[in-house]
């Protein structure tokens, strides 16, 4: 039985083998991003927007936000699927063999905080669904508990993550109806509706913005993890969007809802903790955050442990897994992280954004949407060693850039948000670079 186990247990790596069946259709690709982004985190951020801006002006700021930054996560998916590599192994093509290894480190640190905090949160609702019932309550033995099912998921690789993620999908949306059923036929969406924004709660509608669009970005890490296991380009890039596009859609306005729920109830404005949901919705809402957590951070978990493996490729994934999860479990019993959540969203977005824009100018304007798997691959001089296997070009661009987004969202915020002219910026500065680079050294950077 023991052996019958652990030949079911995932066994990826960073490079497909030849011919190696890609298992993911339209329609399952649809439904792993839907899971994926129907998470505790995605519905609490949206709890953040109300009563700081209007109620309409929430749901506005949400769907524009969501189909600005999927666009980002579809096309950095699509690189998988033609290529057949994970995120992380692409940033080589544009940072260098060398170059690209340090994306990898900071996405490993910025998907364990993903990882605490939803296992937190989800350990938070657990123990207070279990306390309502029982009087019986351990925040740390829940916490551990729902990280552990986690850990467990995840080991079986991204055949077992595509089996469990439909049936979880299927569930959260039948539960997000409840909740919204219950919320407009308790006041009617037009009182909803005429929430007006209050200047006092420190939310912008342009803050907003760039929360919403830096979830995408911090998805975007993982996209061309699961995407390479995409059948076809077209269905890979639609199923992204439209799974995407619903899960945080939803997720989001559900918070707002929520939240806004709560005001209308003669409570006052909370904060980043999920008894909002619990304590206004019952064990359905405890039921919603449950499943959302078992759902996205199995794939935070397969995503931190595919990071590793494009560090030390000889790796055993299941060992790997185990280990990555193991600290998950221990670092999610730290309470404190939750106080620093935007602050940690919006972090995510000075080091990631930079990267994503660098990679999608070099691989679609420069490479004309081509990489060579093997010369990524390989350690040894290639097509992306550039100079003693950096890219001048890229790390240029991307100190600039990651100094323009860290000023814009920590210093001295712009109007109009700094995710998007963030990301413009970089792209427009590494075409410079690019350029400047290729004359003076006739065309090395090629």
């Amino acid at each position: 039985m023991l052996q019958r186990v652990i030949s079911k247990l995932g066994h990826d790596s960073v490079e497909q083998e030849a011919g190696a069946e890609r298992t993911m259709g339209f329609g399952r690709t649809v439904m792993l991003w839907l899971a994926a982004n129907m998470v505790v985190t995605t519905l609490l951020t949206g709890t953040l927007f109300v009563p700081g801006v209007p109620y309409m002006g929430a749901l506005a700021v949400i769907l524009a936000g969501t189909l600005v930054g999927v666009l980002v996560l579809a096309l950095v998916g699509c690189m998988g699927t033609r290529t057949g590599l994970p995120t992380m192994v692409l940033t080589r093509g544009a940072f260098g063999v060398r170059g690209g290894k340090l994306p990898g480190v900071l996405n490993l640190v910025v998907l364990m905080g993903w990882s605490w905090v939803q296992a937190l949160l989800a350990g938070i609702a657990v123990d207070y669904a279990v306390a309502s019932f029982t009087g019986f309550s351990n925040v740390v033995l829940f916490t551990v508990l729902c990280q552990s099912v986690v850990v467990l998921l995840a080991l079986f690789g991204h055949r077992g993550i595509e089996r469990v993620e439909p049936f979880m999908a299927a569930a959260m949306l039948l539960l997000a109806a409840y909740v919204f059923y219950r919320a407009f036929s308790a006041f009617g969406f037009a009182r909803f509706a005429a929430i007006p924004g209050d200047p006092q709660a420190g939310m912008t509608l342009a803050i907003a913005f760039d929360v919403v669009v830096a979830t995408a970005i911090s998805w975007t890490v993982l996209a061309a993890d699961f995407n390479r296991n995409a059948r076809s380009q077209l269905g890979g890039i639609l199923g992204t969007v439209v799974g995407y596009t619903a899960s945080t859609s939803i997720s989001m306005i559900l918070g707002a809802t929520a939240a806004a729920y709560a005001l209308l109830s003669g409570g006052e404005r909370q904060g980043f903790d999920p008894r909002v949901l619990v304590e206004n919705f019952g064990l359905p809402a405890a039921v919603v955050v449950f499943l959302s957590v078992m759902a996205t951070n199995t794939l935070v978990v397969y995503g931190m442990t595919m990071s590793y493996l494009d560090l030390r490729p000889r790796a055993s994934f299941p060992r790997t897994a185990l280990i990555i999860g193991v600290i998950s479990v221990l670092g999610a019993t730290w309470q404190g992280i939750l106080d620093r959540f935007l602050d940690f969203l919006l972090l995510i977005g000075t080091f990631f954004v930079p990267v994503f824009a660098i990679m999608l100018a070099d691989y679609f304007v420069f490479k004309r949407g081509s990489y060579d798997p093997g010369s990524i691959l390989s350690e040894g001089r290639g097509a992306y060693w550039y100079t003693g296997g950096y890219s001048v070009a890229a790390w240029v661009a991307y100190a600039a850039g990651a100094a323009l987004v860290f000023y814009w969202t920590q210093i001295s915020p712009p109007p109009f948000g700094a995710t998007v002219p963030g990301f413009v910026a970089t792209f427009v500065l590494y075409s410079a670079a690019r350029l400047a680079a290729d004359r003076l050294g006739g065309g090395s950077e090629r």
